[in-house]
């Protein structure tokens, strides 16, 4: 049995539901639909549906996809609704998730804190543009960033801490993804191609269990224009999953979340990869993706309702 859960801004009535199912039934290649459920009136809804023969995990991308562009013709044709709607679909047997492994930067908070700090040495739209390509994946992630750290030399240290207390947001949802992942029993763990300065206060205030990132070289009060090595890069996103899938947790039972290039091979290696607002490259290479909404789409996604969210 599989589930696609339809996550909106609002609209989301029973009505509407009733239709979407319906053509989904009829028209949509993945299989028989047999309930719908929601899960918060308006705005969230779970569509059960046993898949036709050869229907695979590999193909839940694909089926979110036709699921979401009926819905989206019911809405606007026959109700005159826009809405913003995610569409994740997955095996119900496995949604429940033990583990949660995040990127951080354009993820778990709004911006990219390289470029931010950039803004403090007066070279944002240089180190942005290097930025944008390295995640777009048309750059070597592991060149792209000591390029960009050695830009930065001779910036004052004090500039990370005013970095991070002026320009980084907490992405909405994230305190509420982690905090009821981890208080039904799953491990949390960050995973940043940035830097420690900026994932460790991020971790702690979010409420991950564990975080990991690349070391900014200082001295005399200055950074030097290096990191440590080796680096935080794509495969060590994949490695840190790969340690938590050897220690234990079933892989079917992993989330993983990100936006960027580097980000794929944690995303593929997931039981649930997401693209949150993510790059093409890295949507095309993932399970589910998320276009409209925030970080609390992936609560919906576990069939968790808002009544049960653990507060930030």
């Amino acid at each position: 049995m599989f589930v696609a859960t339809l996550v909106a801004k609002a609209g989301l009535d029973h009505s509407l539901l009733s239709e979407i199912a319906h053509q989904v039934d009829h028209d949509c290649t993945a299989g028989s639909v047999s309930k719908i459920s929601m899960i918060d009136d308006g705005v969230a809804a779970d569509i059960f549906f046993s898949p036709a023969e050869g229907v695979t995990n590999g193909d839940c991308l694909e089926i979110s996809r036709a699921i979401r562009e009926i819905a989206v013709a019911i809405a606007t044709g026959g109700y005159g609704r826009d809405l913003a709607l995610d569409v994740i679909v997955q095996p119900v047997a496995t949604r429940a998730k033990t583990l949660l492994i995040a990127d951080m930067d354009s993820t778990m908070i709004t911006v990219e804190c390289i470029d931010e700090l950039a803004d403090y040495a007066g070279i944002k739209p240089q180190i942005a543009e290097i930025t944008e390509r390295a995640m777009r994946g048309e750059l070597d992630f592991e060149g792209a960033l000591h390029g960009r750290v050695a830009l930065l030399k001779g910036l004052p240290d004090s500039a990370i801490d005013q970095c991070r207390e002026e320009r980084v947001v907490i992405m909405g949802g994230a305190k509420a993804l982690v905090r009821t992942m981890k208080a039904r029993g799953a491990k949390t763990l960050l995973v940043s191609g940035g830097f420690t300065r900026f994932t460790g206060p991020v971790a702690a205030q979010i409420g991950f269990d564990a975080n990991v990132a690349n070391v900014l070289e200082i001295a005399d009060g200055a950074l030097l224009g290096t990191v440590t090595t080796p680096i935080v890069d794509a495969a060590r996103k994949r490695t840190e999953l790969e340690a938590a899938i050897e220690g234990g947790i079933d892989r079917a039972l992993t989330l993983a979340v990100g936006d960027g290039a580097n980000d794929i091979p944690m995303i593929q290696g997931a039981g649930l990869g997401v693209a949150y607002h993510a790059k093409p490259v890295t949507r095309a290479a993932a399970a589910a993706e998320i276009i409209h909404g925030d970080l609390s789409v992936l609560l919906y996604a576990q069939g968790i309702p808002s009544a049960e969210w653990v507060a930030a």
